[in-house]
């Protein structure tokens, strides 16, 4: 075979190498990911009573996986902040995310009633005219008048969300003299109006935290936030509250009951 041929089988033989140790090193993490996930689960619903994680020995055992794929599946959770390594004691539970469900329309302070204390520090409140797209879904003409709260809230004293609500004026002025920071708006709306709220319209998703969010916060700036945009309606119909409510991703987790119909 000449020189330049066996060259080339070489370097071919060496690309073929290359290629499948990236195949392993992707399998790899693919299974490292579906661990975290399962493990991540476990841990948010108290599956580790006494905080501490099994060794990895155990866990590479219970999930048929190695000691490396068990190894890089913590490090993903570590990185979340819900686990650390404590030398001589192995992996504990560090972090906790709290349950908000989807399935009922509540107040913040009346889901998390169980975890603790919700708090809002209310930073502005006040007439502020409606933009287009709130003006919309309000209902009002745009360039109205509407009261305008920014809250960030608080459980037992750590940043949960930082909501931002759009209220009809002929509500919201009733609102200028009452108790936002121990009490929820929803709450407060049901009394002034006299008659319940009726159902919401939601979207979900995740943003980045921009500057003044992260501060606000107390987040890393550009880390992740689920967004929640929510269009709260009263029994009759009428449109009465629009949030855009950044949560904390690290410390909450959104979780509702769905029915199948065709």
């Amino acid at each position: 075979m000449p020189p330049s041929d066996r060259i080339r089988d070489h370097a071919g033989q060496g690309a073929t190498t290359v290629a499948a140790h990236r195949a392993r090193r992707r399998l790899r993490a693919d299974q490292a990911r579906q661990l975290a996930d399962l493990l991540r689960h476990q841990l948010l619903a108290g599956g580790f009573p006494d905080g501490t994680l099994p060794h990895e020995t155990a866990l590479a055992t219970d999930y048929r996986a190695t000691r490396n794929t068990v190894r890089q599946a913590l490090d993903l959770l570590r990185t979340e902040g819900l686990v650390d390594r404590l030398p001589g004691v192995g992996t504990v539970v560090v972090g906790q995310k709290y349950p908000h469900g989807l399935d009922r329309l509540m107040g913040l302070a009346e889901t998390l009633r169980e975890h603790g204390r919700v708090t809002n520090e209310v930073r502005t409140v006040g007439p502020a005219s409606a933009p287009a797209p709130v003006a919309e879904r309000l209902k009002v003409r745009p360039g109205t008048d509407v009261l305008y709260i920014e809250r960030l809230r608080r459980l037992n004293g750590l940043p949960l969300s930082l909501d931002l609500t759009y209220i009809p004026l002929d509500i919201g002025t009733a609102l200028l003299g009452a108790d936002l920071e121990n009490t929820d708006v929803f709450r407060l709306l049901e009394t002034i109006t006299d008659q319940p709220l009726g159902h919401a319209e939601i979207t979900l998703e995740a943003v980045s935290a921009d500057t003044h969010s992260a501060a606000v916060l107390e987040a890393p700036h550009g880390a992740a936030v689920l967004m929640l945009e929510r269009l709260t309606h009263l029994a009759d119909g009428r449109p009465v509250d629009l949030e855009f409510i950044r949560f904390r991703g690290d410390r909450i987790t959104m979780s509702g009951l769905l029915h199948r119909s065709l």
